[in-house]
């Protein structure tokens, strides 16, 4: 499985929980947010990618392949996160 760190990459509106550079960091099963807090909303949307971003992306055609970002769903915020593989430790 891939490791991941998930970035705030930027806030188009106004967000009161996350700010831009914030992330956390996804190791096999394990999400691991460091020293801070995350939005519920905005890991909430990204969660049911993160399993698919993880697997091996060698198929001809994976529509995931090219797909780093996510919207959080709330309209005012517009919070920008950015899936970016890591190396495994």
């Amino acid at each position: 499985m891939q490791d991941l760190k998930v970035i705030v990459k930027e806030i188009k509106g106004y967000c009161d929980t996350i700010q831009e550079g914030d992330f956390f960091i996804v190791r096999g099963g394990r999400i691991s947010i460091p020293e801070r807090h995350f939005c519920f909303w905005a890991l909430n949307s990204i969660l049911p990618l993160i399993p698919a971003k993880q697997r091996k992306l060698d198929e001809p055609g994976d529509w995931m392949e090219g797909t780093w970002l996510v919207e959080c769903p709330d309209p005012n915020g517009q919070v920008i996160m950015e899936m970016v593989p890591i190396d495994p430790e």
